[in-house]
């Protein structure tokens, strides 16, 4: 087969563009290179980042098309209210009080105060809520708390999310302890195994249940025998009323029904203006789900939507994932909806059609292999727009459904974010982290490869890593056997799989690689960036609890301890600073193979004792010695830890009555696009 131009693959990758629409046929396709002059970096505060991100090719589109994504645009803004109120029961009404403060305080705005207060608000939209979008920890306001009651107090109490017949004063002394005190709702999510992860978590996902509760409820009515079986409890919240532990679902009708009906409003719009009768039908279902709640139906849509692989336009939209619940059953309310890149998608289709080749030589039991890996489609987009559990911050990559049978039944469509990826590379040129982090030998060869690299991981942690191995027949669900420990581990596969595959000879003879050394440059980064790096986002001290942090360290910290015999990954002093360094790729890879089977094999069999163990030992405690030297060399760099995104504007040019035309904007002030939302989408009503 002949190889892949791998410079002209790096010269391209998500910054070029072809179309032809099925509406308006194109004889020639058209390419769109990236404009130079576009500004990636909005603005920089406390340790946030506001990106920008350009959509090649929609001018290209179709009437019809754009009007899709127009729908499908006012359909993912309308539920934005939900995250927020998903996170934590206060959100709406903190955040709409900062919002009527921004709008309407007439005083001094140039103060230190009033700036703190600022940064204060954005954060919150950052994160969508008061606790951090990654570590999540409660942050509290650096203006005072004499300042922030002034603020309130200057606000005409009708602009105020006050309930029914309350008092300023009253609302003061409600809402100000639970902004200000560190012992309140300190953290959304726990996944500290010694407490309860339930009670001790602030996400508003449950109510008056403990986590022995929640365990009872869904093991009495989960049918072990059942070998298609729903995500129980992921459009729901858990509740006990009148010592009665029951789900209020979110649906037409029921919980969240003012956001969600609107979202179905614009579904029932987007219907109209389908690309295919298949993609009318997903679209349909999905309708059907918002306005019943059934998730047996919720299914029926998810087995349509990796079905429809042709369309340009693509939606994600729903109660997707469940990082934020440590048991791992809620699902986020999220939306992305965007193109296909066709150019790239082209490019590298190899990682789908070489389905059945990974799964056959990987280090995994045979027992626990798909014998069948089909069904595993693979795209490259251009985002549109993205919101709730994915906004501002946001993947670069996606595979759904998360449903095991479902997956191992009819597959599973992975997506990479093909501009989102791009404006990441963009904005990190001449930061420094590569300097500072890195060996001028790792760095020779991240420069060379690193860049197509991390998006060929990505793809392949998307397609094959998540839609390889099974589960043994008599198993639960992940979340039900390794409960809190089911996301690290879950992520750890995927990136087990990538890593493994990528320092592979098979790359290379399909063309997905000039030569395995482009995979030196994956491992160079991985393992830096899982013992060093991502250190930079933690406060010395404490220990890792997000999943996917959790997940690569497990992976690096496994191997460098593993591989000590043989010094496969050795730890340096240059020049005074630590360097983490590989001296052997291949022995490292066949760590990678080794720590992959035992991962697998804890899923598949549901070792709950062998995934705490692995997590605990590997994935939770620092490095104390290098977690501070991390940090004091990235407080010498003006970087920040986190990024996140503003999105595109669409607007629709109407005449007669029907839209004509889309057109695209592309905001640069992050306060304007909040307040815009606030002001265009908000449907939900405050917490009673």
């Amino acid at each position: 087969m002949k190889k892949t131009n791998f410079l002209f693959m790096i010269s391209i990758f998500g910054l070029m563009f072809s179309c032809q629409t099925k509406q308006e046929p194109k004889n020639e396709q058209q390419t769109h290179t990236q404009d130079s002059t576009f500004e990636y970096v909005a603005e920089q505060f406390a340790d946030l980042r506001v990106l920008r991100y350009k959509v090649h090719g929609f001018e290209n589109l179709a009437p019809k098309q754009k009007e899709l994504l127009y729908y499908l645009y006012q359909a993912a803004y309308s539920g934005r209210d939900m995250i927020y109120d998903q996170n934590y029961k206060y959100n709406l009404t903190i955040r709409r009080t900062l919002e009527a403060i921004i709008v309407n305080y007439q005083g001094d705005k140039n103060s230190d105060e009033y700036k703190n207060f600022l940064i204060y608000a954005k954060r919150i939209w950052f994160s969508n809520g008061i606790h951090h979008h990654y570590s999540a920890d409660k942050f509290i306001p650096e203006c005072s708390k004499e300042y922030f009651t002034s603020l309130l107090k200057s606000v005409p109490a009708d602009k105020l999310p006050l309930r029914k017949d309350e008092k300023i004063e009253s609302f003061v002394e409600r809402i100000i302890p639970v902004i200000f005190d560190p012992q309140i709702d300190a953290k959304r999510i726990c996944l500290d195994t010694k407490k309860d992860v339930i009670t001790n978590s602030a996400n508003n996902l449950y109510e008056g249940v403990t986590q022995k509760e929640v365990e009872e409820f869904y093991k009495n009515i989960s049918d072990s025998k059942n070998q298609t079986p729903p995500m129980y409890g992921l459009n729901s919240k858990l509740v006990k009323e009148n010592g009665q532990i029951k789900e209020k679902t979110y649906k037409v009708g029921g919980m969240y029904d003012a956001a969600i009906s609107k979202i179905v409003y614009w579904l029932e719009k987007a219907v109209t203006v389908a690309e295919s009768d298949l993609q009318k039908q997903s679209l349909e279902k999905l309708i059907e789900f918002y306005k019943t709640g059934d998730l047996k139906i919720f299914d029926e849509y998810s087995i349509l939507w990796v079905k429809d692989t042709e369309p340009m336009v693509d939606v994600v939209n729903g109660f997707i994932e469940v990082y934020g619940d440590a048991l791992g059953y809620r699902g986020a309310w999220q939306s992305v909806f965007s193109i296909k890149d066709l150019e790239m998608t082209k490019k590298l289709s190899k990682i789908s059609s070489e389905a059945a080749w990974f799964e056959k030589n990987s280090p995994i039991q045979d027992e626990y292999k798909r014998e069948n890996p089909q069904g595993v489609s693979y795209k490259v987009i251009q985002v549109i727009g993205e919101s709730g559990d994915c906004s501002p911050t946001t993947p670069i990559g996606v595979n759904l459904p998360n449903s095991n049978w479902l997956r191992a039944t009819y597959g599973s469509k992975s997506v990479s974010l093909a501009n989102i990826e791009e404006s990441y590379s963009e904005s990190e040129k001449n930061s420094g982290l590569l300097q500072e982090f890195h060996t001028p030998e790792q760095i020779e060869h991240i420069k060379k490869y690193g860049d197509y690299a991390d998006k060929l991981h990505t793809g392949l942690h998307e397609v094959i890593g998540h839609g390889s191995g099974k589960i043994k027949a008599d198993v639960g669900s992940p979340n039900e056997t390794l409960k809190s420990y089911a996301n690290t581990l879950e992520e750890a596969r995927a990136d087990l799989v990538a890593l493994y595959f990528l320092y592979d000879q098979h790359l290379v003879d399909v063309g997905l690689i000039p030569t395995i050394d482009a995979g030196k440059a994956s491992y160079d980064y991985y393992i830096v960036n899982g013992l060093m790096r991502q250190l930079r986002r933690i406060k010395v001290g404490d220990v890792l609890e997000e999943s996917h942090m959790r997940n690569r360290q497990l992976i690096a910290k496994w191997c460098f301890e593993k591989g000590k015999a043989k010094n496969v990954i050795e730890k340096k002093k240059i020049d005074s600073k630590i360097y983490f360094v590989i001296n052997d790729y291949s022995e490292l890879k066949k760590l990678f193979g080794e720590l992959l089977r035992e991962i697998q094999r804890i899923k598949s069999e549901g070792d709950f004792q062998a995934g705490k163990k692995l997590v605990e030992t590997y994935a939770v405690k620092i490095d104390q010695e290098v977690h501070k030297e991390v940090v004091e060399r990235f407080q010498k760099l003006n970087a920040s830890s986190y990024s996140g995104f503003i999105n595109p504007k669409l607007t629709a040019v109407e005449k007669d009555g029907k839209i004509v035309d889309v057109k695209i904007e592309y905001p640069k002030d992050f306060t304007e696009q909040m307040l815009y939302y606030a002001t265009h989408f908000s449907f939900l009503p405050n917490e009673n």
